[in-house]
């Protein structure tokens, strides 16, 4: 089993999976493609969090650059020595997992809250800007015939879920590769990284 084939393969997924999560926030500050609620500071207090872009998107492709690079098919340690260089560099590789655990955790926190306290609009009822679902508890989420007290901006409320549940998705995924990660990393470290050049893993 090579450990550092695995690692190369989930490094490559977060990395799709980061910049997925960055664009998916950046569209989170333009509802319907429109920048007026962003400089008038009608967005909700969920979507400033930057959540994806930082969370889910820049600490996810630390790691995802750390595991790219640790592949090497000709398993030549970064100390001279094959075993102990590639066994440490595997090793180093679970710290950066631990960053892609906080970063994608923090996505998800943010976007289960978001998803729960809905978001920030102009409702008819109190001619305001509000969070008219906060009570709910995201109750509001299956009760599609309140979703019109949102009058501005329009189609929010699907917007807002659309996007949240993506970053969730996103995020989820992300934890459970840098998890992956760690055990792959703690296991390569100790059994040593390299493979003959008669196995294949596929990841």
């Amino acid at each position: 089993m090579c450990f550092g084939r695995c690692a190369r393969c989930i490094g490559y997924k977060l990395l799709i999976l980061a910049l997925l999560s960055i664009v998916a926030n950046i569209l989170l500050y333009f509802p319907n493609g429109e920048t007026r609620y962003a400089s008038e500071h009608h967005l909700g207090k969920y979507v400033e969090c930057l959540h994806g872009i930082l969370g889910g998107g820049f600490l996810v492709l630390i790691p995802a650059a750390v595991f790219i690079g640790l592949h090497n098919d000709d398993c030549c340690g970064c100390f001279g020595h094959e075993d102990c260089g590639k066994s440490c560099a595997m090793l180093s590789s679970v710290l950066a997992a631990f960053i892609g655990i906080i970063g994608s955790g923090y996505c998800i926190i943010i976007s289960a809250l978001g998803l729960s306290h809905g978001p920030y609009c102009f409702t008819h009822l109190e001619r305001n800007w509000i969070y008219p679902f906060t009570e709910s508890s995201g109750g509001y989420l299956f009760e599609y015939n309140r979703w019109s007290e949102c009058q501005e901006p329009h189609n929010i409320v699907q917007w807002n879920v659309t996007l949240f549940a993506i970053l969730l998705v996103l995020g989820g995924i992300e934890f459970i590769l840098c998890f992956i990660q760690i055990i792959n990393g703690i296991l390569g470290g100790l059994c040593g990284l390299c493979c003959s050049h008669e196995e294949t893993y596929a990841c």
